[in-house]
């Protein structure tokens, strides 16, 4: 196998509501395993037709002026055709238009070179689905 590419699947659980979910200690993980001094970039992929990939920061609230401002911006009522699920699921198949399903970072040294205040987030309204697959992918 070569070292120049490494994958690896995380399983997260969102639960029942709609949710910020902070990656950023799973993904520094991964690099310690996977690029431990290397300098490349990690691809963090959710294989999901309704959550994201965010980088924001956590802890200040921020993560939840994101999920009110996806509640203004894609209201959970029944103006969407998309019509399976809890009403209003079909915003969340619109989320990946505005919150990607992908983030690409550097990795110096073996380590993400974020801001002081950055964090990787997984970003999930669809309270349908509870299970949720993150891919941590690593070039370098």
């Amino acid at each position: 196998m070569s070292t120049a590419f490494t994958t690896r699947t995380l399983r997260i659980t969102t639960g029942t509501h709609e949710t910020v979910t902070d990656l950023t200690a799973d993904c520094d993980a991964f690099l310690r395993e996977a690029a431990p001094e290397r300098d490349g970039l990690l691809n963090v992929f959710v294989p999901h037709a309704t959550a994201g990939i965010a980088i924001l920061e956590t802890g200040a609230a921020s993560d939840h002026d994101l999920l009110a401002a996806l509640r203004t911006l894609l209201p959970p009522d029944d103006r969407w055709h998309h019509r399976h699920g809890t009403p209003g699921h079909g915003r969340d198949h619109v989320l990946p238009a505005l919150v990607p399903p992908h983030a690409t970072l550097p990795v110096l040294d073996g380590r993400l070179a974020l801001g002081t205040w950055q964090s990787v987030c997984l970003v999930d309204t669809n309270v349908d689905n509870p299970r949720r697959e993150v891919r941590l992918s690593f070039l370098g």
